[in-house]
């Protein structure tokens, strides 16, 4: 008998559960498109990166994520360790469960279940680009620091007891009660550098965080280039009124708000320390130094109609 094509890996915690509950739902659909497919289940943080890895390694043509943005990074972290190791080149699909679902917007990728699984059936493919927090971890979206940042750790812990866009907007405004920093940086790129108080970074590939918020809306996923952000120190008040700014990409172009590209980042906080994430989930409490970098178009993605 031969292997089926694709291997789904499901994140049963994701989305409150939400994950488990639309398999059935899924499985369905996929079998009415005639797609060969397993299913696995996660078990722990970073097992899907695990089974992502040995799937690719057992030459499973597509690698599906079911569930948020934690479990798309998990599963692309597989797939990218999997590449370097020489085990496979599996493409990565996605099922969107999760809240934000960021990575798949920003990559052309459906956010509706039944679009998704006719995604998956047509097999278009596109090659994107992929960041690397090196030594650390890959990502396909985006890597916050400073503000932003520990917005994602209070929207983790919020996400117990809220649903949707509003867990990210009353993270903001925890965030802005309880955190206010804006330490002296250095944010080095490719032929230029800004060194000032700064209060958030975002490095991205893609063009949304936090389910709202375009932070980069002209970045492009295979363009070779982290589009950033770079926010100065500014008051309550001040990041209050850039709240909506933020939800529709007009911030560009405003004071206190630096945009760049480069291919590769490196970040060095002058005074303290930062937090940082990475496609949503926490990569470090206390850095003092962050380098980045963006490896050209480094691993397919099925996107349907979108692809390319």
């Amino acid at each position: 008998m031969r292997r089926p094509t694709h291997l789904v890996i499901v994140n049963p915690v994701a989305g409150h559960g939400a994950a488990r509950r639309a398999l059935p739902q899924a499985t369905r659909l996929l079998h009415e498109h005639g797609l060969s497919f397993d299913v696995v289940h996660t078990e722990r943080p970073w097992h899907a990166a695990e089974l992502a890895r040995q799937a690719a390694a057992a030459r499973y043509q597509v690698v599906v994520a079911v569930g948020g943005d934690g479990t798309s990074n998990e599963v692309l972290n597989g797939l990218l360790q999997a590449q370097e190791a020489g085990e496979g080149d599996a493409a990565l699909g996605v099922l969107c469960i999760g809240t934000g679902n960021d990575f798949a917007y920003g990559v052309g990728i459906p956010l509706d279940l039944t679009a998704g699984c006719a995604a998956l059936a047509q097999g278009q493919t596109r090659a994107i680009d992929v960041g690397h927090a090196l030594g650390q971890r890959y990502f396909g979206n985006g890597i916050g620091i400073g503000f932003d940042a520990v917005v994602n750790v209070q929207a983790a812990r919020l996400k117990r007891r809220l649903r949707g866009p509003i867990v990210y907007l009353v993270a903001v405004l925890r965030t802005l009660l309880y955190y206010y920093r804006a330490p002296l940086t250095l944010v080095e790129g490719d032929g230029w550098s800004v060194e000032q108080p700064i209060l958030l970074i975002s490095a991205m590939n893609g063009r949304r965080m936090g389910g709202s918020f375009l932070m980069t809306p002209a970045a492009i996923p295979d363009d070779g280039l982290l589009d950033l952000c770079i926010g100065a120190a500014m008051g309550r008040l001040q990041i209050l009124s850039f709240v909506p700014r933020f939800i529709r990409g007009t911030q560009v172009g405003r004071p206190g708000i630096t945009m760049a590209r480069s291919r590769r980042i490196a970040v060095t906080v002058r005074e303290g320390c930062q937090v940082i994430h990475a496609d949503g989930e926490t990569l470090c409490l206390d850095a003092e130094r962050v380098e980045l970098e963006l490896l050209p178009r480094r691993l397919r993605v099925v996107c349907g109609e979108v692809g390319g």
